[in-house]
């Protein structure tokens, strides 16, 4: 071999080394930068989410009462960035009490408009309940036909929660929540209330005033059907309704919170379905129906009365608030502050471990 050819193939083989060492220079460089952007998203979680809500999660959305360390742990514990699985627990909240906060900051004249709209809309429900009823009742036991009829409950529920439309049992917890962690005062939620429920009982009246009536004069149903049905809902002592109030504002605040656990129409559309017809199925008292189906008989019919048409109404409307506040709000609330606490106990379990590691390799590497 010549010796050109000897100083080409060494040539040759200083190329490949050193080729090979830019190549592992590389991949540790890249290895490197992979690290840093690691710790820079660990470092930054809590501000970004594949979630909308809880990725604008400012500090103005907290009290002022609670501290810098808390507002980061609130953060951290609502990130929820895998889609793949069911919203967190403390995401639904969070994504709840930014809703409600929306609703605070909403004109007046908005907010009344869109009560008087769920009031008008919830009013289907009833229209279509009454209509299969009298149908029913012709060929089935009047206990037969109003439990088959009920089945068609959830209809005017879909629409208004799928509209998002204002209706006070859905919003009795959702509205709390923003109360209950020191973020708006009682009363503007008391306030709230008010315009929420007027809206809609002045809106479920007009609807019994003018489609009660169209239905009667279209014979879809006569007034006894309607005596019949506000019977059926009346029919009971005031702490039976009280108490089945409470159970149906319940079910309504569970509803709500199901609703925003949900990440597309249809599953909400299902959940709204299932959990409203339960309580037309088991008959419970809800108090924006209920104003429909009893002002309607005061209206039409010949059984109910001024006095006992405003005791209902005052009834199923303090029962649905206990049971939408205290079994939903205040309990899921806790156990919301509940986590937060784990999760503060864990991180300063977390921190103290890595100082201990961090001291144990510095005192390792000391010449002694």
């Amino acid at each position: 071999m010549s010796k050109d050819s000897e100083h080409n193939d060494n040539n040759n083989s200083s190329n490949s080394s050193h080729s090979k060492a830019e190549k592992r220079e590389d991949v540790r460089s890249i290895a490197a930068e992979e690290n840093n952007a690691e710790d820079k998203v660990e470092g930054d979680t809590e501000v970004q989410s594949d979630s909308d809500t809880t990725e604008n999660l400012e500090d103005e959305d907290f009290s002022e009462d609670i501290s810098e360390e808390d507002k980061e742990t609130i953060k951290k514990v609502a990130n929820d960035d895998n889609f793949s699985q069911a919203k967190s627990y403390a995401s639904i909240l969070v994504e709840q009490v930014m809703d409600a906060r929306e609703t605070f900051e909403r004109s007046l004249g908005s907010l009344f408009t869109s009560a008087f709209t769920a009031g008008l809309e919830i009013g289907i429900s009833f229209f279509m309940i009454l209509s299969a009823f009298a149908l029913l009742s012709g060929v089935l036991p009047s206990h037969y036909a109003i439990v088959l009829a009920s089945l068609l409950y959830p209809i005017g529920f879909i629409i208004v929660v799928i509209g998002q439309s204002l209706l006070f049992t859905e919003q009795t917890s959702l509205l709390s929540l923003p109360v209950l962690n020191k973020i708006e005062p009682l009363h503007k939620l008391l306030r709230l209330w008010g315009i929420v429920i007027a809206g809609n009982v002045v809106g479920g009246c007009l609807f019994a005033a003018l489609m009660i009536g169209l239905g009667l004069n279209m014979q879809l149903f006569s007034v006894s059907d309607i005596d019949a049905y506000a019977e059926h809902i009346l029919g009971f002592r005031w702490w039976v309704i009280f108490g089945s109030a409470i159970l149906a504002g319940w079910m309504m605040g569970v509803t709500a919170w199901l609703v925003t656990s949900a990440r597309d129409t249809l599953s909400r559309i299902v959940l709204v379905t299932l959990i409203t017809g339960s309580i037309g199925f088991l008959g419970l008292h809800h108090s924006i129906v209920g104003n429909i189906e009893i002002f309607s008989a005061l209206l039409y019919g010949n059984t109910v009365s001024l006095a006992r048409y405003l005791l209902f109404l005052t009834v199923i409307l303090v029962g649905n608030t206990v049971g939408g506040v205290v079994f939903v709000a205040v309990l899921k609330n806790r156990t919301f502050l509940f986590d937060i606490a784990k999760v503060k106990e864990e991180t300063a379990t977390d921190k103290a471990d890595e100082e201990n590691n961090i001291n144990s390799r510095i005192n390792t590497r000391r010449p002694y």
